[in-house]
């Protein structure tokens, strides 16, 4: 990316507000049937399809739908394909996911758009939070991030918050519900990964006594009880495409009729939906409706993962342990450090639960400040596995369990010395290194510090 996107990225503006500077793009299509039709983003984000609700929309045969997307970021421009059937290109590359220079082309089906970049750059707020609701973190990506929900709170419009597992999305949620005008109001969520496709009609609209067998009484949808308040479908890819229009006509007319009844209720709810998948993959996969689509993204919120923003780590592993150990618990600094060298493919998720896992296991509650190493648990210990997380998060929390207190068990055998250390685990010197680095273990603290 040219240094003039990355200089003077944040500037101060009157009123102690920040605002963070970002290229000012337009889309310029130079070859096929859409020749010279332009899109500036004023948004920070734009699809690129045949579809007609598409930002820039191209009459091209051999473009999909929901092509791919282009999006603004505080030091970048990004271009994601969307599962689109012919592929997209860059310098004849073809390519899923990249940050693009200034003057690229963009070729899809038998169109190009050039990524014309204008000398004056485009700004866009920040907050000048640290925490937004329950939203921890004061990187530039979530300052991004709790500008956007500060605006669009205080509003009724539907919002799609999109984002890696684990990056807070059911938080998000919460936090707009807490910040709008139906705060009083219920938050009720559903997880339309968990709904089986023959009750997902009931489950969102209700049903009237004897609808269908086992209907023995009415009974309210999630529509009907969150009226007043917030209604929170996460993981909304997975509902059943037969079933999307009936949300989608919900969604418009704010009324649904149960399953059985010849009667509409109205309701007056606000939409949060949420999913870790890319929806627009889905409209061209013919498993989800682009009208639907649109109809949900009236906001798309995307949260970043920890991975873009490892400044907030030790916040967040703060705010984790205060949590469980009261408001003036300190974790050790050392420990802190530790965490901020790790990737967290996880994301916050995971973070948490390395959190909770190392309280219970004793790692940061020693006498020693978390240097003692724990007797290592046995495999069969179901004290020692979180059987309250899904299985995939439960795994997880396992391993980095294991991999902690086996790693500290082996280095207090070999008194602190590495080789030795290595040689007992029947790993490479190099291999527990690397594992002692992203663990956030110093041999030290288990021993002499050896070789």
């Amino acid at each position: 990316m040219p240094p003039e996107f990355i200089e003077d990225a944040t500037t101060r503006v009157p009123a102690d507000r920040q605002r963070i500077r970002i290229p000012n793009v337009t889309l310029a299509v130079v070859e096929g049937p859409s020749r010279g039709k332009r899109l500036a983003l004023t948004t920070g984000v734009a699809t690129i399809g045949s579809g007609t609700s598409s930002s820039l929309a191209i009459d091209d045969k051999a473009v999909s739908r929901l092509h791919c997307e282009v999006r603004l970021r505080p030091f970048a421009i990004s271009l994601r394909d969307a599962g689109s059937t012919n592929g997209t290109f860059v310098e004849g590359v073809r390519v899923r996911d990249v940050d693009l220079p200034a003057g690229a082309i963009i070729r899809v089906g038998g169109s190009a758009i050039r990524v014309e970049v204008g000398d004056e750059p485009a700004f866009v707020p920040l907050s000048d939070r640290a925490e937004l609701g329950l939203l921890v973190g004061g990187s530039v990506e979530m300052r991004r991030v709790y500008s956007i929900l500060e605006r669009v709170a205080p509003t009724d419009a539907t919002v799609l918050i999109q984002g890696e597992t684990g990056t807070g999305k059911d938080v998000a949620a919460r936090t707009i519900h807490q910040l709008s005008r139906r705060k009083a109001g219920p938050f009720v969520p559903l997880d339309c990964g968990a709904v089986p496709a023959s009750l997902f009609e009931s489950e969102l609209f209700g049903h009237v006594r004897g609808a269908f067998s086992g209907a023995t009484a009415d009974r309210q949808g999630v529509f009907e009880e969150a009226d007043g308040g917030t209604l929170f479908l996460d993981e909304i890819g997975e509902i059943p495409v037969d079933l999307q229009p009936k949300l989608l006509r919900a969604l418009e007319t704010k009324t649904v009729r149960p399953v059985g009844s010849n009667r509409a209720k109205p309701v007056d709810i606000r939409v949060v939906a949420a999913t870790n998948r890319p929806l627009a993959q889905a409209v061209n996969e013919g498993t989800f409706r682009e009208d639907l689509y649109y109809r949900l993204a009236v906001v798309d919120v995307t949260l970043p993962p920890l991975r873009a923003r490892p400044e907030d780590v030790p916040q967040l592993a703060r705010h984790f342990y205060r949590q469980l150990r009261g408001a003036g618990a300190e974790l050790p600094e050392a420990f802190v450090r530790g965490l901020a060298a790790r990737e967290w493919p996880g994301n916050v998720r995971a973070l948490k639960n390395f959190i909770e896992r190392s309280v219970a296991l004793g790692f940061v509650d020693a006498p020693s400040g978390g240097s003692a190493p724990p007797p290592p648990p046995s495999p069969g210990t179901v004290d020692a596995i979180p059987l309250d997380r899904p299985l995939k998060d439960a795994r997880q929390a396992w391993i980095l369990g294991f991999e902690s207190v086996y790693v500290r068990h082996v280095l207090a055998r070999a008194d602190g010395n590495v080789t030795r250390a290595a040689e007992l685990a029947g790993v490479s010197r190099r291999f527990l290194q690397r594992l002692l680095a992203r663990l956030g273990i110093r041999a030290s603290d288990a021993g002499d510090g050896g070789a």
